[in-house]
This record gives C-alpha cells, sequence and structure tokens, in this order.
C-alpha cells in the first residue's frame, strides 16, 4: 500500500469512500456525524486545492482510504474544555478520515503515516463516533477534551506526541 497527495480525478472515489464510512457511522449509532452531504465534492476540491487532501492506495491501485492532513494550527483548536492538549508545540491535524472497508487496518496505516510526518498530532471526532476513537486510541492518541467545530457542535479531541 502507499499513500499519495489526491488528484481531482481522485474525488469521485474519494466521495464513495465517505459514503460508506457514513453508512458505517449510521450502522454503530452515530446518527449526527457528516450529515447533509458532508463531506461535499466542494469541501474535498478545497482540500486537494489546499494540498491537503491524501488517499491511501491498495496494491491494485485502488483507493481504499482518505484523508486530510496537513501541518500547522487548526482554529477550532485554539480553545479546548474538560482538559487540555498535551502541548502547545506545532502540530499535525488529520479530518475527514474515512476508509473503503476493504482492507482491515487501514485507518491505523494511514494514522501511522501521519504520524511519521509529524510526531504531534492532533484529531478530533464526534462524541458518537466509537469506531474512530477506539482506532485513535489503539494507536496511542490520548483523550484531551472537547473542542468546538466553528458551527458550534462539540468534537471529542485527541492528540498524540512523542517518537514513534
Amino acid at each position: 500500500m502507499k499513500i499519495r497527495k489526491a488528484a481531482s480525478t481522485d474525488i469521485d472515489k474519494q466521495l464513495e469512500v465517505f459514503d460508506f464510512a457514513r453508512s458505517i457511522m449510521r450502522n454503530t449509532g452515530n446518527m449526527n456525524q457528516w450529515t447533509d452531504g458532508y463531506p461535499s465534492r466542494e469541501v474535498v476540491e478545497n482540500d486537494i486545492a489546499a494540498g491537503n487532501s491524501y488517499v491511501c492506495i491498495d496494491d491494485s491501485g485502488e483507493i481504499v482510504a482518505t484523508f486530510c492532513f496537513w501541518k500547522g494550527n487548526d482554529p477550532t483548536y485554539a480553545y479546548i474544555e474538560n482538559g487540555q492538549w498535551l502541548n502547545d508545540e506545532p502540530y499535525g491535524v488529520v479530518h475527514r478520515l474515512a476508509t473503503s472497508g476493504k482492507i482491515k487496518g487501514i485507518g491505523t496505516y494511514c494514522l501511522e503515516w501521519c504520524f511519521q510526518q509529524c510526531h504531534n498530532i492532533r484529531v478530533d471526532t464526534h462524541h458518537d463516533n466509537w469506531v474512530m476513537q477506539s482506532v485513535l486510541k489503539k494507536n496511542g492518541y490520548t483523550e484531551c477534551g472537547v473542542i468546538y467545530l466553528a458551527n458550534g457542535s462539540p468534537r471529542v479531541a485527541f492528540q498524540k506526541y512523542g517518537q514513534e
């Protein structure tokens, strides 16, 4: 497997992966995350234009996961309640991690790749996204508190720091 930056020709497949992930969310009791067509084509196009969209490709060349990753501040992480970040050092951010469900452990593979790029990662997820919370904890992420999206929606915040 390999991870590469996404291209505009990947968007339809990325949207399919998001649709699959959304169905897993619904089947595991997460009814409120990624609603109203989010992440939309426009969101993915913007991620690609910013150079922050990535895809994970299996050995046959099929996209089996997608995510947004960058190094730098996320404005929604400026305020955290019911806890604190592990540190105030520069960090990487992971958003919109989704897999096709075709290969077990792809979420871990993507998170490990991100951590290799930056040894200080912050990520957030919906309170009802038990699947993602489990993947994060399994991969050494610490629950740090609650952050709020620009629309005011709360998210459980995680961070991993250190050397691999």
